[in-house]
């Protein structure tokens, strides 16, 4: 079949890319550069997914039967509008198109299944509106004229190649034995997917006969806390972890940000939880996730050899620590 990957040359489209191309299928990547490096067999439609004329104008003489929606723009967010776009410039012989979403789209709340309500249009979060209204939109594009959608839900996503600063932010530590701040109790719930788990529930939402139409949470069944988290990526590196519990507030007052550039714990490590249950993707996809300490060690082997991420400044950290001697050092 012939695929189209909006995207393809970062964490998720790679591995999907290499997984479709693999499989057999004529592959096409549309993004914003004129080139890429994927390999000659690997099309290239050049546009900006964010400017509706260009992204018709790049697509106007090609007709595909499988789409994967992976792009979001992380400056500018992507609105349902700019998806629309997409969806009804890919031609009118569509199996499927796959948008990905996010956990982030329930906007709050734990134990979410497909059918529970999702993030209203009002949201103050604009990525969390945005997946939201993404997806009512394709959806009653789906209830108005049969349009082949399928979303996939997915957590914390983690894998090699991953350009968050998340598993090597724990990595680089551990790695130069330092202590690790655990923002409260440490008891703030996390969930994964491994990167290829999340590549094999797209190539099978293109196999399995009944998906279009639905929604699918994707991650390993059970959440973690992030003591346990962080004690996971530790043994994984075969490390021990001196983690300094500090109070979530007193590192916000000192200026802390989930995302930077004064990161404490992982590129937005540390937000409030918000879990699923995966029953749906077990039973329909037959899913089974790679344990979570096996994905890490697989990531950790390439993380020792390819790590591209800037060295680390450890300043805010340092005066975190400092200000903090109270707080007694617990080793894992």
């Amino acid at each position: 079949m012939k695929v189209l990957v909006i995207g393809g040359t970062l964490f998720i489209g790679r591995a999907l890319v290499a997984s479709l191309a693999k499989a057999g299928h004529d592959v096409w990547i549309m993004h914003r550069g004129l080139k890429h490096d994927l390999g000659k067999k690997v099309g290239n439609i050049a546009a900006d997914r964010n400017d509706a004329d260009s992204v018709r104008s790049a697509l106007a003489s090609h007709r595909f039967d499988i789409v994967f929606d992976n792009v979001y723009d992380w400056e500018r967010g992507t609105t349902a509008a700019q998806v629309e776009v997409a969806a009804r410039a890919a031609g009118d012989r569509l199996h499927r198109y796959v948008f990905m979403s996010s956990v982030a789209a329930y906007g709050d709340g734990l134990n979410h299944h497909e059918g529970d309500a999702l993030a209203p249009d009002d949201h103050p979060d604009l990525y969390v509106r945005n997946k939201a209204m993404s997806e009512r939109l394709l959806f009653r594009m789906h209830q108005r004229n049969g349009f082949p959608v399928v979303t996939l839900r997915p957590p914390f996503i983690y894998g090699k190649g991953n350009p968050f600063y998340r598993e090597a932010f724990f990595w680089d530590r551990l790695r130069e034995n330092r202590s690790i701040i655990l923002p409260g109790d440490g008891r703030r719930l996390m969930q994964f997917v491994h990167v290829n788990d999340l590549v094999e529930a797209c190539m099978k939402v293109i196999d399995s006969p009944d998906t279009a139409g639905h929604a699918f949470n994707i991650a390993n069944p059970r959440p973690v806390t992030q003591l346990e988290a962080v004690e996971a990526f530790a043994k994984a590196a075969g490390r021990e972890a001196k983690i300094v519990r500090i109070p979530r507030d007193r590192i916000l007052r000192a200026g802390g940000h989930p995302m930077g550039p004064k990161l404490y714990f992982g590129a937005y490590y540390d937000i409030p939880a918000i879990t699923m249950v995966v029953n749906k993707a077990q039973r329909v996809l037959k899913f089974k996730p790679v344990e979570f300490g096996l994905g890490l060690k697989d990531t950790y082997r390439w993380y020792q050899r390819h790590s591209a991420f800037p060295k680390p400044d450890y300043g805010f950290e340092d005066e975190l620590l400092a200000a903090a001697p109270a707080y007694v050092v617990e080793e894992f």
